[in-house]
């Protein structure tokens, strides 16, 4: 299913609001999207462009699910399978991103969102990036631009990552940024896997797709993405970028980043640009979401039954991880808590729970920290390390940080206490209520 057929299905079933006023691209439809959160939402009527806009697609792990027809719980082994089965998607010979080559580039053409007043500029940060080196082959990620002429961005180049490695080792790169793409591209864009594996494998082994070769470069492209922005970034040609609300929903700082010169601009007939909230739920979900498989995973190597795991978006959905267990031996608690933090290296704090507790719901978890939590045998504090460049709250130069786990498990063997939750009748309350039309 690509992008514009999912756009329709939604549409048909009434989960699509669409808003046929005039809208401005600057501030306002940022300030709707955000207004109506987790709601999807078009935009018809886009003062500053000819083309529509789309959001708040992708708020939910519910949303992510039935999209691929599987329930929330199924999400992580799903992705499990995709990163370890990998498949290489079809090669189209055309495709609808090509549908209409532009001439000239003049990016104030696109709705490209203004989001927050503090905001440095118009920014992408929906876009799938895809790059290539000459040794590890084609790599797939998410790097937001800031638009500051007619056909240039700074980019956000986080230090470390296979984006900045291969920067480094060639100096410029070709690049295509794809906007407007489906959930499995999306997810695998964010995932964490080793240099050399390109992410469109990943994508493909969730949800077959074609690519297509790029118009200007040798890079191969999701075919049916709305938008593809063909370029060159320059390691060494820098320009201010920021500030930009992080996942954090606070604020990064300004640096000067690597330029994003755009060569050429491709898209559908009637191509609709797709928004992402920084900061918000979407950002979120597709953030954190992608690295729940890897603390999955970790938990279950040493030696404990995961059942399933949410980077909350309470915590970002970066810097808290809640992990449920099948609870087998004293210790366990403290084993996920080393597994979650072995899994996602940027998490700051750690909850691990029975599988009575639903990891979905904050007030279940407080519940099971109210109750079947003691600070002084249940807490893990590590000793400062490496944490996560979005934590405000890090150390500024090094981001080391302090990380906590709580195992909030219940004992397997009650010393004269009750752990257990108490359950009421289950009744159907429409035979006592009155019904109202």
């Amino acid at each position: 299913m690509g992008f514009r057929e999912y756009l329709e299905k939604i549409g048909k079933e009434g989960a699509l609001q669409k808003v046929d006023v005039g809208v401005s691209k600057k501030l306002e439809i940022s300030g709707i999207l955000k207004e109506v959160e987790p709601t999807p939402i078009i935009f018809n009527n886009v003062r500053e462009s000819k083309f529509r806009v789309a959001g708040n697609l992708l708020c939910t792990k519910d949303v992510i699910a039935e999209y691929f027809s599987v329930t929330p719980a199924d999400l992580i082994p799903m992705l499990s399978r995709a990163i370890s089965e990998r498949s290489e998607p079809e090669i189209a010979a055309k495709a609808p991103c090509q549908e209409v080559i532009e001439s000239s580039v003049d990016l104030d053409n696109l709705p490209i969102l203004f989001h927050c007043e503090k905001d440095g500029g118009n920014y992408i940060s929906s876009a799938v990036v895809v790059t290539r080196d000459p040794d590890y082959g084609q790599n797939v990620d998410f790097h937001r631009a800031m638009q500051f002429s007619k056909d240039k961005f700074a980019i956000r180049v986080v230090r470390g990552r296979h984006f900045h490695q291969f920067l480094e080792r060639n100096g410029e790169l070709d690049v295509a940024f794809c906007v407007g793409n489906t959930p499995n591209i999306l997810i695998a864009g964010a995932t964490s896997v080793d240099i050399g594996i390109d992410e469109l494998g990943i994508a493909n082994a969730l949800e077959p797709f074609k690519v297509v070769k790029a118009y200007s470069t040798d890079l191969f492209i999701p075919a049916e993405a709305e938008f593809v922005l063909e370029g060159r970034v320059y390691l060494e040609e820098r320009h201010a970028e920021g500030p930009f609300v992080d996942l954090t929903e606070t604020y990064d700082m300004i640096r000067e980043e690597p330029v994003f010169e755009v060569k050429k601009v491709t898209h559908r007939k009637d191509a609709i640009w797709q928004a992402l909230l920084p900061g918000a739920l979407e950002h979120k979900i597709l953030m954190g979401m992608p690295r729940e498989p890897t603390i999955f995973d970790e938990v279950n190597e040493r030696g404990v039954r995961c059942l399933d795991v949410n980077l909350s978006p309470g915590g970002c959905s970066w810097l808290h991880a809640i992990i449920q267990i099948d609870k087998k031996s004293e210790d366990d608690g403290r084993k996920a808590i080393e597994g979650g933090f072995a899994g996602h290296r940027s998490c700051k704090h750690v909850f691990v729970v029975d599988k009575d507790i639903d990891i979905y719901k904050p007030l279940s978890v407080e519940w099971a920290m109210a109750t079947r939590f003691q600070g002084d045998t249940r807490m893990v504090i590590k000793d400062k390390e490496q944490g996560s460049s979005l934590d405000p709250s890090a150390e500024p130069d090094t981001k080391m940080t302090t990380k906590i786990g709580f195992d909030l498990t219940k004992p397997l063997v009650a010393k004269g206490k009750n752990f257990e939750v108490a359950k009421f009748p289950q009744v159907d309350s429409k035979k006592y209520l009155p019904q109202t039309d």
